[in-house]
């Protein structure tokens, strides 16, 4: 980082290199690098838009070099915004919300999702009764394309309407005190060389701290050419031949959902590096061990649940098989953040202890029967697997089948045995594990049933829930 010349506000900006060939320069007086610091620097006029990387030249020293599309908007649009949080789904406006950092009357604005052209408001809030929880408005646009939430407050633009609301309820559930916290936008690629040629040299990493031991290998916390933090999985020589693994990773780099760990990047000679996006809870499995985890009911639980089955039904979605899901394949960020990691790599490992699918290595006990036995691997078998992985949450992460080894599992399994409903687990969720794992694959639900059944848990099927000792 260097500490550079005033910008136009006449406060002191640091340059921070986001890719190999270009520093945008961030104002220190504003909390995020946004567009309306970035577009004191870059020539709108000059930018060409394609992608995710856009060329862009520096107003300040004529350069030119690629940005990413995510850290630019035009400089009087709503998106230059610090409150406007672009399309985002109720549920993670909550998350969002309800994070550290957070007071009652902070808010976002959103895209609405039923009506094209409209926005949410969703407000932090407080009471007796509920505590923390989050409030939503819809923001309607007038036919002369002003817009209101009720018709005797109109505003010509978003903006004016966010002033109002700052100055007085005027009927919400409270004003308006400052826009949520968030974090950098996340980045699709490294920089725009990798964006296609993602196979980068091992010299560009640098490990700096480990974060746990696998069978296969080992994860760390990294940082890529000196500038940007990323999670390494390195693994074990003859874990998966290179070729193999290259051809899957071909796949796994398209794959993009934001409730999957973002592939950046390979090494492919052995020992093999996996270049990731950082998580920075770490595993689902020694999050809810150790920690904060221990502390969670089940309003947070099952909305971990409910991002996991998002994120496998966009896997669903594009034909794609997960093969190893339970909860050390998840990773959490900030917020209780969740997203899939390790999808598709189980296929490729060539360790005969796991390849046989009965050695200790293999993870029976997630593992559907029909997969277990005659690798009849499905998004069927995935489902089946996530149930199990809803065990792990609801018991903070104790190992399936306590008391039962792999063979047990197997041999008792196969009979019609089920693990019975956890201490304090609603009977209601209990009985969707049991649909999970039914012994005909296809009368399995989809992930698509299974995200809309834990997304509306409370409103449409455990709406008197109240917290309990450990629930």
């Amino acid at each position: 980082h260097c500490v550079g010349e005033p910008c136009l506000c006449h406060n002191v900006c640091v340059c921070v290199c986001v890719s190999v060939t270009y520093c945008v320069c961030v104002c220190l007086c504003v909390k995020y690098v946004y567009c309306y610091s970035i577009s004191h620097l870059v020539d709108s006029a000059n930018i060409c838009r394609e992608g995710d990387w856009w060329e862009a030249r520096s107003l300040d020293t004529g350069n030119s070099g690629y940005i990413p599309s995510n850290y630019v908007a035009p400089v009087d649009s709503i998106q230059a915004e610090e409150w406007y949080f672009g399309k985002m789904g109720r549920k993670d406006a909550e998350r969002q919300l309800l994070g550290h950092g957070n007071q009652r009357g902070t808010f976002l604005i959103r895209e609405s999702e039923t009506t094209k052209g409209a926005y949410s408001l969703s407000i932090r809030d407080w009471d007796d009764n509920k505590g923390d929880h989050v409030k939503h408005y819809k923001i309607r646009k007038l036919d002369n394309g002003g817009y209101y939430i009720t018709t005797r407050s109109q505003f010509d633009t978003v903006q004016q309407l966010v002033e109002h609301y700052s100055e007085r309820a005027a009927g919400l559930c409270c004003r308006l005190i400052g826009s949520c916290k968030r974090g950098m936008p996340k980045l699709a690629d490294l920089s725009v060389k990798t964006k296609d040629m993602w196979e980068i040299p091992r010299e560009s990493l640098q490990l700096i701290k480990k974060l746990g031991n696998g069978q296969f290998g080992e994860v760390w916390m990294g940082m890529w050419n000196g500038t940007t933090k990323v999670a390494v999985k390195t693994l074990k020589p003859g874990t998966m031949s290179p070729e193999a693994f290259l051809e899957e990773a071909q796949i796994m780099k398209r794959l993009r959902h934001d409730k999957l760990v973002q592939l950046y990047a390979v090494v492919s000679e052995e020992p093999i590096y996996i270049i990731t996006e950082f998580m920075s809870q770490g595993s689902l499995l020694e999050f809810l061990k150790d920690g904060e985890g221990q502390s969670l009911k089940l309003p947070q639980l099952v909305d971990m649940a409910a991002q996991i089955a998002a994120g496998m039904a966009y896997i669903e979605r594009m034909n794609y098989i997960h093969r190893d899901l339970r909860a050390a394949n998840i990773l959490v960020g900030d917020n209780l953040v969740c997203k899939i990691a390790d999808f598709g790599l189980a296929r490729l490992i060539e360790d005969n202890e796991y390849t046989a699918r009965q050695g200790a290595k293999f993870p029976i006990k997630w593992t559907a029967p029909e997969a277990a036995l005659f690798g009849r691997f499905t998004i069927k078998s995935d489902v089946w697997s996530f149930g199990i992985l809803l065990t792990e949450l609801i018991t903070k992460g104790r190992v399936p089948y306590p008391g039962m080894n792999n063979r047990e599992v197997l041999e008792q399994v196969e009979r019609g045995y089920r693990m019975p409903c956890a201490p304090g687990c609603p009977a209601s969720l209990h009985e969707l594990m049991l649909q999970c794992w039914r012994r005909e694959a296809d009368e399995r639900h989809t992930f698509e049933y299974l995200q809309s059944f834990l997304e509306d848990y409370f409103t449409a099927t455990e709406p008197q829930y109240q917290p309990g000792e450990n629930l």
